[in-house]
């Protein structure tokens, strides 16, 4: 089996437009989430959400595919740009059906469809915009990247609601580990900060409320109560091991193993047991080849809603057994909220940069202890410790789960 490593990482998220500020904001426990400003939401009580501020999408997309295109895509491209440039890769110089490209996403480009039926209702067929169709597929990033790119390798879209990131990186490891393809970019985006997603999850009574915006995503604490919906996008270049060494490149993690599966119980709510998410955790570990006392640290799903940590905790539990109570387990949506389907790309290379930088980035907000949820969170201050195995999990609306191992590169 061909071994896989983590070559480039492109980030742009609450905390900012590049890998290095998101990952410093991680590390100072810095909050990315405040008011909305992308649209009005005077009608709200507490109009919180994980905006990209500043991001200017004409550094990375031609200004004329530019017009055509939704957020969503601009952020996937942007990203995709940020990990190719930080590997180093030379794109053009290598066979283009040799490079592949899998994304995710769990929302796309959707609203552009009731965008156009307002403009169909009011001004007739006419003012419905040609590039509608193109620009809403949940296909559109990914095909925009090999257009882009000039890449002719595997090519596809997943979708998992929010398993979506770590199930996509998974499947960009498999086409690399059985011969697909020498290089894979992976990963997921998201732009769901528009009135009518905002709307549908504010009516489920999913949002976090809280006076303040930055203090508003609480996992694991007693007190949390919603999850702060964000945008974002997080892109992995992940390379043949030989591939890579024969290129100089930089590493900075081994790609162990991953695993998805499903509750089967319900499309909102994760089964209490926490059988989903447990599953999905002992594949990763059976396909990593790696005992549970193997991992140190999880950053996990911890969306802030009370029943997806108390479920989340427990299965971890069940999985870990005794080696739970020396876990390290943090979620940085504390800090950058819940990015949908870019959440498990952007947590995995979280996950690869604390086996790089062999730090871990807290909880924040975590200021009282709920006896439901029992683990070592590494609230409010980051933490230096010894990360051999790290892994990222994430649980998803239909009852979609994913777990994905990355481990700490020591060399060949």
């Amino acid at each position: 089996m061909r071994r896989v490593v983590v070559t480039g990482i492109g980030l742009i998220t609450p905390l900012g437009n590049d890998t290095a500020s998101t990952w410093d904001g991680l590390v100072a426990g810095r909050s990315g989430i405040g008011y909305v400003t992308n649209f009005d939401a005077s009608m709200y009580e507490f109009p919180i959400a994980g905006e990209v501020r500043g991001f200017e999408p004409e550094r990375f997309v031609d200004a004329k595919l530019l017009r055509r295109i939704d957020r969503s895509s601009a952020l996937a491209l942007a990203a995709t740009r940020l990990a190719v440039d930080d590997s180093q890769l030379d794109v053009s110089s290598l066979p283009p059906d040799s490079i592949g490209c899998v994304l995710g996403t769990g929302m796309g480009g959707a609203h552009l469809l009731i965008e156009n039926q307002r403009l169909f209702d009011e001004k007739g067929p006419r003012r419905v915009s040609p590039f509608m169709v193109t620009s809403m597929l949940p296909d559109t990033a990914t095909g925009l990247v090999a257009i882009t790119l000039g890449v002719r390798g595997p090519n596809f879209a997943i979708t998992a609601a929010c398993a979506t990131g770590g199930a996509a990186l998974g499947e960009c490891a498999e086409v690399i580990a059985r011969g697909d393809a020498d290089v894979m970019i992976g990963g997921g985006f998201e732009a769901p900060l528009r009135p009518i997603y905002y709307a549908g999850f504010h009516a489920m009574r999913a949002l976090a409320e809280h006076a303040d915006p930055t203090q508003a995503s609480r996992p694991f604490d007693k007190d949390r109560n919603g999850f702060v919906i964000s945008e974002g996008a997080g892109i992995l270049i992940l390379e043949e091991l030989e591939h890579a060494l024969a290129r100089g490149a930089r590493i900075y993690a081994e790609w162990k193993g991953a695993g998805t599966s499903n509750d089967a119980f319900d499309m909102v709510a994760a089964a209490e047991d926490g059988r989903g998410i447990a599953g999905a955790i002992q594949r990763s570990l059976r396909r990593a080849d790696l005992a549970p006392d193997a991992i140190d640290y999880v950053n996990a799903h911890g969306t802030g809603t009370p029943l997806n940590d108390r479920v989340e905790t427990h299965a971890l539990h069940s999985v870990f057994g005794d080696h739970a109570a020396r876990l390290l387990v943090s979620s940085t949506k504390s800090m950058t909220g819940h990015m949908m389907g870019a959440a498990g790309a952007v947590e995995g290379a979280v996950a690869a940069l604390t086996c790089h930088y062999q730090v871990v980035p807290p909880t924040i907000n975590y200021t009282t202890p709920d006896p439901d949820c029992d683990l070592d969170y590494v609230p409010n201050e980051a933490r230096h410790a010894t990360i051999r195995n790290a892994m990222s999990t994430s649980v998803g609306l239909g009852g979609h789960n994913s777990s994905i191992i990355f481990g700490r590169w020591e060399g060949a």
